[in-house]
């Protein structure tokens, strides 16, 4: 088992046996939103201004993605409503659509297209294009599909921006002073990729724990939702693979495409969930956890195969990340 999954999985536990309640929820929710802030920075201070601006170039590649983001899933999330009364509470279910609204990955993405020798430079603009993207159509397509259990406010979208879109700019501001210092430590920002998730995965299970909700979530139930993402993360792969094809993509850009648009951002998804979805969160945030789980070790085989199919390639940034690195 992959470190960091085991990691999850005891940070779940953790949170069953030894749940934050009053002072130490609220200390340890403070923490969770002061890392994912700074999880956000460091992601604005590593993509450059020529990235961003040779990405939009690429203009097809990104609407592909895009369009398997915030068209393609959700409209799977939508066919499996009919299971939702038989296979799934209302709560996972309501799950299950907002993990098909998350905006993509931008650590894994970029690892994985790596380790299978795409266009790296690529999956940077991508997975973060749709990381910003998501901070405005995620809300509203949460809205739109899920209805009244979301939030849907001013505030929240503010708070949302608040935590995410300020400290990329930041970084972006600031980049000049901290490039330099992240290229040389590139361990940290891997530390506090997952550290943030861990912190937000404890927050909320704990907060399901003192209230209840996880009584509600038979064994049966658990494995039904596991089925339904891995089939939508099946549907998915196969999906942008075609299409890629289809539209005459050559082999670098469609690995690009098919990891891009297929994975779901823990980092992100989760800071939304609680600003959507409030104390109701730590069901909600249950199928996109299980769909990380699944991402990562699905897309991880599917990169060492294809890694071994292509001729070896350099990245723009002269550097291979290797697939241990796969995270968020």
């Amino acid at each position: 088992m992959d470190p960091y999954v085991a990691a999850l999985l005891g940070t779940v536990a953790l949170a069953a046996l030894l749940p934050a309640s009053g002072a130490a929820a609220t200390a340890v929710g403070d923490a969770a939103d002061i890392a994912i802030g700074l999880l956000f920075f460091l992601y604005g201070s590593r993509l450059s201004t020529r990235e961003a601006l040779n990405g939009l170039r690429q203009w097809r590649l990104h609407l592909v993605v895009g369009a398997s983001t915030f068209v393609l899933f959700p409209l799977l999330g939508l066919a499996a409503r009919g299971l939702a009364p038989f296979l799934l509470t209302d709560q996972l279910y309501t799950g299950l659509l907002f993990l098909c609204v998350v905006p993509s990955t931008v650590q894994s993405s970029v690892a994985l297209t790596s380790t299978a020798r795409g266009n790296v430079p690529a999956a940077i603009c991508a997975g973060t294009y749709s990381s910003l993207l998501g901070m405005i159509v995620t809300p509203l397509l949460a809205a739109w599909l899920i209805g009244s259990d979301v939030r849907f406010s001013a505030d929240g979208l503010l708070a949302i921006a608040t935590q995410l879109l300020l400290p990329f700019l930041a970084g972006q501001a600031l980049r000049r002073w901290t490039a330099p210092f992240i290229g040389r430590h590139k361990k940290v920002l891997a530390l506090l990729d997952r550290g943030s998730i861990l912190l937000v995965v404890y927050t909320a299970f704990s907060r399901g724990m003192t209230e209840g909700v996880w009584n509600q979530i038979t064994p049966a139930r658990l494995f039904a939702l596991l089925g339904l993402a891995a089939a939508v993360l099946g549907l998915a792969l196969s999906t942008t693979s075609f299409a890629a094809r289809r539209l005459g993509f050559r082999r670098e850009d469609r690995v690009t495409i098919v990891f891009c648009g297929s994975n779901k951002s823990l980092a992100t998804g989760l800071p939304m969930a609680a600003v959507l979805f409030g104390d109701a969160a730590g069901p909600v945030i249950l199928p996109l956890m299980l769909f990380h789980q699944l991402q990562l070790m699905v897309c991880a085989i599917i990169a060492g195969r294809w890694s071994r199919r292509a001729p070896e390639t350099v990245s723009a940034q002269g550097e291979r990340v290797q697939i241990s690195e796969v995270r968020g």
